[in-house]
């Protein structure tokens, strides 16, 4: 059994900067592939970036590439997502996932066995 829980969301002006951090309980959390999904009103819920089990593979939504940097904790048990030059579009609540025993990177929301209850990050000026 893993549990999330995101932390860092908040209000910003455009241009910007926010750190997400996502804390995983469980002994199963260092074999953990890790995502970074986004849902805003009214649309569905996408995914923004993810890692592998050993922090060394990450994968970006084109939206945010250049702008967000994924990473993982010395522990492993915490993963970030450092967002830089925020833009009103990427307003939005945002979620942790993680599949346990996972190896490849996967964008598609049903990969992921768990889920965090995520955090708002609101773009605005």
């Amino acid at each position: 059994q893993v549990q999330l829980v995101e932390s860092g969301g908040g209000l910003v002006q455009p241009g910007g900067s926010l750190r997400l951090s996502c804390a995983a309980s469980g002994d199963t959390f260092d074999g953990a592939v890790m995502g970074w999904f986004r849902q805003a009103p009214g649309k569905e819920r996408e995914f923004v970036s993810g890692i592998d089990r050993r922090g060394i593979r990450t994968l970006y939504a084109d939206s945010v590439k250049g702008r967000f940097t994924v990473s993982r904790g010395n522990a492993k048990n915490t993963v970030y997502l450092q967002m830089n030059s925020l833009k009103f579009e990427d307003t939005a609540v945002y979620y942790c996932a993680a599949r346990v025993n996972g190896y490849n990177l996967r964008t598609d929301p049903s990969f992921y066995d768990y889920w965090g209850q995520g955090t708002q990050v609101t773009v605005s000026s």
